[in-house]
């Protein structure tokens, strides 16, 4: 098992470098600091939680609540997360909330329970009249997603809009009409789905289509593959057309995807399909998923520096007050044969 020593020698740094280091001395210089966590994550070095905890009042650890990870775009967060916080030497203890109410507000009680240092919360459930829930916390916590919003806390989140409206603008510059959208919620006036729901109108209005409602997919009970082709069965059983379909997350247009190829229609020649959230899947679909690849890993690598700072600051005597930060990542549309060239 790899020491303090043994990441010292490796860093080219003292013993003592490494230690201000790993308990977040602010006074180290980036790239020493860069350096010395380089060399933890290449040697597996595990810090002593206990005996950190013991000298400076925290114990190394930071939650992550997020709704579920059966998701694959949570499970993914998830993994970049936990590589943020070995490269910025904390531990991550996940928690899937469940889509409750009782689990996201059983998550935010876990910090001041003193297990975690701060938390990263993704809610899924507390409505924005909740959010003075949120703003009483004086534990370090970052919001994530797009479910509350508060000028008060630290948030990260994902263009949904823009990502929404170039997708929809790429069906349409591949000759789609008529593109069916998929995941709206009947419960959500806020959040993802509402949000995406704005960019794929305002993508249509510019071009002059008139947004019709026939070509609207419901998923209430979840955006998973199964949801995806239930939705679009149900547009097509209706007798309604479409040449394309946005699907509000990859697993609702792979599931979609599939139930197209299943009634014979050829992707993208009959149907082009494009997804949201660029997870793994999305490469290795039949074909390949066309897809918006909204900036998990900054995501989850600011996130994480922003927490860290909070709680650098909780810990630190005399530390001025930072403003929170309302941070948007950048986000791109990822090309695939799910929308290839269509026959002239």
């Amino acid at each position: 098992m790899a020491t303090m020593a043994d990441v010292a020698r490796l860093a080219g740094v003292s013993v003592k470098t490494v230690s201000n280091v790993l308990n977040d001395y602010p006074y180290v210089r980036e790239a020493t600091r860069e350096r010395v966590m380089r060399a933890v994550e290449q040697l597996g070095y595990r810090v002593n939680v206990t005996a950190r905890s013991l000298r400076s009042g925290r114990t190394g650890m930071i939650g992550l609540a997020v709704p579920e990870l059966g998701q694959p775009y949570f499970g993914e967060l998830a993994d970049d997360i936990l590589a943020a916080g070995r490269r910025h030497g904390v531990q991550v203890l996940i928690e899937p909330t469940g889509y409750t109410r009782e689990g996201e507000l059983a998550a935010l009680e876990e910090l001041d329970r003193g297990l975690i240092d701060g938390l990263l919360f993704s809610p899924a459930v507390l409505a924005p009249e909740d959010v003075e829930i949120v703003e009483a916390v004086r534990q370090p916590l970052v919001l994530l997603g797009e479910q509350l919003f508060s000028s008060k806390v630290d948030h990260v989140t994902m263009r949904n809009v823009e990502g929404a409206r170039a997708a929809t603008e790429l069906l349409l510059d591949q000759g789609c009409t008529r593109i069916a959208i998929l995941g709206l919620l009947h419960r959500e006036h806020v959040g993802a789905s509402a949000l995406r729901l704005e960019g794929y109108r305002a993508a249509l209005e510019a071009r002059g289509l008139e947004v019709d409602e026939r070509l609207f997919g419901w998923a209430d009970e979840g955006w998973h593959r199964g949801n995806g082709a239930r939705a679009v069965a149900q547009i097509l059983d209706a007798g309604v057309e479409c040449d394309g379909v946005l699907g509000l997350n990859d697993a609702l247009a792979l599931g979609a995807m599939h139930e197209l190829q299943v009634r014979g229609l050829r992707v993208p020649q009959d149907v082009a399909v494009v997804g949201f959230d660029d997870v793994e899947d999305s490469r290795f679909a039949t074909p390949p998923l066309t897809t918006v690849d909204p900036g998990r890993r900054e995501i989850a690598e600011t996130a994480v520096e922003l927490l860290c700072r909070r709680i650098d600051a909780r810990f630190r005597a005399g530390a001025a007050p930072v403003e929170p930060v309302l941070h948007r990542a950048a986000m791109r549309v990822v090309e695939r044969e799910s929308t290839g060239p269509r026959p002239s």
